[in-house]
């Protein structure tokens, strides 16, 4: 399993379940989807030339969760290898929004949008996206 950038449909992140990962009945537990989709956008914007904490230290700025839409479509369970994608829906000033998928093989178990801020590091007061930021993201849209 390896991650891959596609600027045609996104980005994709597999991920392999574990016991941790899932409740008595071995069953991914709901929140721990967040997670995953979390990772995924980590890496995202790694394999975009970002490092988060590079973000934090030279530009300043930081992107946080604003509004997360889940819906649950069929369970992930115990060793499960699963793809979780990303791509870009909207690019605002100073947020955006990104879908994301949670497939396995063929079915799709998860979708969400999730609208991301960005911030200041020091304040967490809305700041513009700095603009190498912009430009990639103009690519990948």
């Amino acid at each position: 399993m390896s991650a891959e950038l596609d600027l045609s449909v996104g980005f994709h992140w597999p991920v392999r379940v574990y016991w941790e990962d899932t409740d008595a009945g071995g069953v991914v537990y709901y929140a721990n989807y967040l997670k995953f989709m979390e990772r995924a956008r980590s890496e995202w914007l790694r394999a975009l030339g970002f490092e988060q904490d590079e973000l934090r230290s030279s530009a300043g700025v930081m992107f946080v969760v604003r509004q997360v839409v889940v819906d649950y479509l069929s369970p992930a369970r115990f060793n499960d290898e699963i793809d979780v994608d990303v791509s870009v829906h909207e690019v605002g000033r100073a947020s955006l929004s990104v879908k994301q998928m949670l497939t396995r093989g063929p079915t799709r178990l998860v979708s969400a949008q999730v609208r991301l801020a960005c911030v200041d590091a020091s304040h967490f007061k809305p700041v513009k996206i700095p603009t190498p930021i912009l430009q990639a993201l103009a690519q990948e849209t």
